[in-house]
């Protein structure tokens, strides 16, 4: 009897030692306690940080009042009420406040027709991960700029030789100023000479042309646009500035199209009026 029995416990011994050693090896990954398919962790990169800006201005409320007045003079037969709606300027349709406003004026006389016009854009990158909101909205601007037929600046780790002649967009000093980065630091209403593009007679005003601006937000640059001349119609001389100031993108329009034919817009007071205006939207920004 004593047999029999001994014989009945042995094998569930060793049954339940096979069970537990097969247990044991399913449960070591090698003393670390992990599923072998795990992969090892990685910390994720740290997202760009986000613009400065995270509202934007109410359009007709930016601009400095004297100087639309100023740049839009009115006629004097207006009545009080409609020289208050031209002043007041008309906001532009936006579906998002938050990141494209704008605002237009207009202003007619019997000697002639001006129009200014200021819009806002604030640039968000959706992917902080690889763009930040300011290297996104530098995207945007360069791509205006090309548009434009401006030349890109030139990395400030790569100056320009001096004398090459090809940086005059560039954000780095140059010991040899080129004619678009004179011009810029002459300042719009001065007459430095003939510029390429301007009529050779002597009491024509020089035309400064369209370029790259200094000094005004992150970046700028300035379009000049002078319109067909017609039979029957004056030459209307447009102006747009451009520019950067972190990941808000603003642009300033300004055209002046006189009533007699034959009548071309200065240049340089033109160029000076919008100038002034831009210069103001930025140290606004920067209160």
């Amino acid at each position: 009897m004593q047999r029999k029995s001994v014989r009945g416990v042995l094998p569930g011994i060793v049954m339940l030692a096979a069970l537990t050693a097969g247990l044991t090896a399913c449960t070591d990954d090698g003393g670390s306690g992990t599923p072998s398919d795990s992969k090892p962790g990685t910390k994720p990169g740290v997202p760009a940080q986000p613009g400065k800006y995270r509202s934007l201005p109410m359009p007709c409320k930016a601009a400095d009042a004297k100087r639309v007045k100023a740049m839009l003079p009115a006629a004097e037969a207006l009545t009080p009420e409609a020289l208050e709606a031209q002043y007041a300027g008309v906001a532009d349709a936006s579906y998002d406040a938050g990141r494209r406003v704008g605002c237009r004026w207009t202003a007619q006389t019997p000697t002639e027709t001006r129009l200014l016009s200021v819009g806002f854009e604030r640039v968000v990158s959706y992917d902080r991960a690889t763009t930040s909101d300011d290297d996104k909205a530098r995207q945007v601007y360069l791509g205006q700029l090309t548009k434009a037929h401006l030349p890109a600046p030139v990395p400030s780790a790569s100056p320009t030789p001096s004398g090459s002649g090809s940086g005059s967009g560039s954000t780095a000093p140059s010991p040899t100023p080129t004619p678009s980065t004179s011009a810029a630091a002459t300042g719009a209403g001065a007459t430095p000479g003939t510029a390429p593009g301007a009529s050779g007679s002597p009491s024509a005003p020089p035309e400064l042309g369209s370029r790259v601006l200094e000094e005004l937000g992150n970046e700028a640059f300035l379009e000049d646009k002078l319109g067909t001349a017609g039979a029957t119609a004056a030459q209307a001389r447009t102006v747009r500035i451009v520019f950067r100031t972190s990941n808000v993108i603003v642009t300033v329009e300004y055209s002046v199209q006189p009533a007699p034919p034959g009548t071309v817009p200065p240049s340089g007071e033109t160029q000076d009026s919008a100038r002034q205006l831009a210069q103001a939207l930025v140290e606004r920004f920067n209160e």
